[in-house]
C-alpha cells in the first residue's frame, strides 16, 4: 500500500494536544503549522490504545484521533457481563469528553464469558503463555460468548448511543500439542480469550455465530456505521 493511501490515525495520549505541541515546537512557524493541523483534525476520537480497534476503524474512516482513557475496568458485584461491557464502553468515551469537547467519541470494551459448572466466568487477557494454555484448554468443546460494548458520544450535545453486540464461538476439541503449537505460532496474550479470530485462531473453532465478525475482533463496525449516520457522518460519502 502506498503511503498516500494509508489512513491517518493521530495518536494522542496527553491531557492536552495543543499543550503538548507547544512544548515540542520551539520554532514559532512550526508551532503555528502544528496548531493549524490540530485545529483541522477530524472530530472523531477512538477512545482506545488497542491496535486491533485502530486497525478496524481504519477500514471505514480515513482520519480520526486515538486517545487512551484511564478508567477502572473492575466488575461490580454480580454485574452481568453484557452490562459490564456496555458500561465500560460508555465510561471510556465519557472519560475523554473534557479533553475533546466538540467531538464524536467512540468507546468500546469486550468481555469474554465461559460457563463452567453452571456458572459464567470471565476470561481475561491471559498475559502469559501458561495462562493462555489454561484458558484455551478450558474452552475445548465449549461455547465462549463475547459481549462487545459500543458507545458513540457527542461530547458537544451530550448525546449517547450505546449497544452490546454478542458473538458466540464453539471451540473444537484439541490436543495439548495443538494448543501449544497455536500459542507459539500466534501468541495472542493481549486478546480476551487468548486467540485471534482474524488469524490462525480461526482453526480453533467448530463455528462462530454473530451479526458482525468485527465484533469478535473488538469493534462492531456495522453498528458503529449506523451510529455515525445518526450523527450525520456517512462513511460512504
Amino acid at each position: 500500500m502506498n503511503t498516500a493511501d494509508t489512513p491517518t490515525a493521530l495518536e494522542i495520549d496527553t491531557p492536552s494536544f495543543l499543550e503538548t505541541i507547544t512544548q515540542e515546537f520551539t520554532d514559532p512557524e512550526m508551532l503555528a503549522e502544528a496548531k493549524m493541523l490540530a485545529a483541522t483534525q477530524s472530530n472523531i476520537v477512538l477512545a482506545s490504545s488497542s491496535p486491533y480497534r485502530k486497525s478496524l476503524l481504519c477500514r471505514i474512516l480515513d482520519d480520526f484521533v486515538c486517545s487512551s482513557p484511564a478508567i477502572d475496568e473492575s466488575r461490580y458485584a454480580d454485574e452481568p457481563f453484557s452490562v459490564l461491557a456496555e458500561r465500560l464502553a460508555i465510561e471510556k468515551a465519557g472519560k475523554l469528553r473534557t479533553q475533546f469537547p466538540e467531538h464524536l467519541i467512540i468507546g468500546s470494551d469486550q468481555v469474554a464469558s465461559l460457563e463452567v459448572a453452571g456458572h459464567a466466568i470471565q476470561l481475561c487477557k491471559p498475559i502469559t503463555k501458561e495462562r493462555c494454555f489454561e484458558q484455551l484448554h478450558q474452552c475445548q468443546g465449549q461455547t465462549l460468548i463475547f459481549y462487545t460494548g459500543l458507545c458513540l458520544l457527542n461530547s458537544h450535545t451530550g448525546a449517547i448511543q450505546s449497544s452490546v453486540e454478542t458473538y458466540q464461538t464453539k471451540f473444537r476439541a484439541l490436543s495439548d500439542q495443538q494448543i501449544w503449537h497455536y500459542i507459539e505460532k500466534e501468541p495472542a496474550l493481549d486478546c480476551a480469550g487468548g486467540f485471534k479470530m482474524e488469524g490462525l485462531g480461526i482453526a480453533l473453532f467448530e463455528h462462530i455465530r454473530g451479526d458482525d465478525p468485527n465484533t469478535l475482533i473488538g469493534l462492531p463496525l456495522i453498528q458503529l456505521v449506523r451510529m455515525l449516520k445518526n450523527e450525520g457522518v456517512d462513511v460512504l460519502c
